[in-house]
């Protein structure tokens, strides 16, 4: 059984630049859940606290599936989308899943 994997963090983008990047993550989230059966979660959300700030959650199936992700069609339309964007900071990281239980 492949472990799962959850990317968290944050990118950083001019404070202009951050709504046109988060609509662009809104199609590419919704185009990654519909279209990746490896992606459990997608999220992509504004940081209340800093105008720049954009949290970062993905939740994938195995490290394969989020590779895999890097090669769609939707990850290149976005890539052309957002190339004239600034991103001023980034902090991402990706966990492999040791164990899970729900919370109560």
């Amino acid at each position: 059984m492949a472990e799962e994997i959850i990317v968290a963090g944050w990118m950083d983008y001019e404070a202009g630049d951050r709504g046109t990047m988060l609509a662009a993550l809104v199609e590419l989230g919704r185009r990654t859940r519909e279209e990746e059966p490896g992606c459990l979660d997608y999220a992509m959300t504004a940081d209340p606290t800093d105008e720049r700030r954009i949290r970062v959650y993905e939740h994938w199936t195995s490290r394969q599936a989020l590779d895999e992700h890097f090669t769609t069609e939707h990850i290149k339309d976005f890539r052309t989308a957002v190339a004239g964007l600034t991103r001023v900071g980034v902090r991402l990281t990706a966990h492999t899943i040791a164990e899970s239980r729900p919370m109560r």
